[in-house]
């Protein structure tokens, strides 16, 4: 029994039913793997019949939805055409290329979110979540990777209930995963729900996934980092880079992972071989670098974005870790991509 209501069958009386929706240059992974996780848990053997899960892809109009690599996707009715759904999915993408989710998309999705459908959000699919004004009291799971994204285009969000360091994200009827392989993830925790274990661990294991991950497994952390395999750590090091123009004090980063300061301090000096402090410190270090070389931002902008007080700070702290002031490292680094060594020459 997973709720007052809810029985856990082998055969429900009916399937449990998916509606998806499709963003313009939707990701094929993330649409592709959560469907498959359906089909291959809905029926016996390699039948694909949609017998415990029935899915549609539904939009706007027919016409073909095309995703980031370049296939494209027909729906297969139109919202107004859509029968009622169990779960409604949102796939997103690429943010940056193409039209946005259209008005008559959005208004579907508010409906969903009124509605007693669990509204799904895939990838950046959450973006069209928060256009629709369904998110409001809700935990949000995004990608590391569009953290900053999402703020800038929804500046009112509670960044406290904004959740980057986790794969997925369920709060009550509102689900939102990080994308890529995690909605294979998302889909055995919603298919968990409603089926017996061994019939979801069937799924996975034709799909050669050796076990569903769980929604407080970290995200991948971004690259340049040095690894960490405590899942506690790889956590606390995306949040400190999330938050390196508002650092998080020692206490707020222990906090968000559950554990205490003394215990987070003795998980860094085993798993890095330093102090949370002196990691985060390498990170803003790493990123002024980058800015230097990569822009020509003013040394106090830099400062501001990177977590220190003012220039004078940041030009104290950079000279502790490379032995230059942040001015002359840029020009150092400059002459050293044309192939000089010195102005003069």
């Amino acid at each position: 029994m997973i709720s007052n209501t809810l029985q856990i069958s082998d055969e429900p009386s009916k399937p449990l039913r998916f509606g998806i929706v499709l963003l313009p240059n939707f990701t094929l992974t993330a649409f592709s793997g959560f469907v498959d996780l359906l089909r291959l848990a809905s029926d016996e053997g390699d039948m694909s019949r949609p017998v415990r899960c029935s899915w549609m892809v539904v939009g706007e109009n027919i016409l073909p939805v095309r995703a980031s690599c370049g296939f494209q996707v027909a729906p297969w009715a139109t919202f107004d055409k859509a029968e009622p759904f169990d779960y409604v999915v949102i796939v997103g993408g690429l943010l940056h290329s193409g039209p946005a989710a259209s008005e008559a998309t959005i208004r579907f999705i508010r409906s969903a979110g009124e509605s007693s459908a669990t509204v799904v959000g895939i990838c950046t699919g959450v973006f069209a979540l928060m256009r629709a004004d369904i998110m409001n009291g809700y935990r949000i799971c995004v990608s590391w990777f569009h953290y900053w994204d999402f703020l800038e285009r929804f500046p009112q969000a509670a960044v406290a209930d904004l959740v980057a360091d986790r794969l997925f994200v369920i709060d009550r009827r509102r689900i939102t995963c990080s994308g890529g392989s995690a909605s294979i993830d998302v889909g055995a925790a919603i298919l968990l729900r409603h089926f017996d274990a061994s019939i979801v661990q069937k799924a996975l294991r034709i799909l050669l996934v050796d076990d569903a991950q769980k929604g407080n497994a970290p995200q991948p952390y971004p690259l340049g980092l040095k690894p960490a395999s405590n899942p506690k750590i790889r956590r606390a090091i995306l949040l400190m880079e999330q938050h390196i123009g508002k650092r998080l004090t020692l206490p707020d980063l222990a906090r968000r992972l559950e554990v205490s300061v003394r215990q987070l301090e003795r998980l860094f000096q085993t798993e890095i071989g330093q102090s949370p402090v002196a990691y985060d410190r390498q990170i803003r270090m790493r990123m002024t670098a980058w800015l230097l070389t990569s822009s020509d931002r003013t040394v106090a902008d830099i400062a501001a974005s990177c977590g220190f007080t003012d220039a004078s700070h940041l030009n104290r702290e950079f000279k502790k870790s490379f032995g230059v002031r942040p001015v002359a490292y840029r020009e150092t680094q400059a002459l050293e991509e044309t192939g000089l060594t010195h102005p003069s020459q």
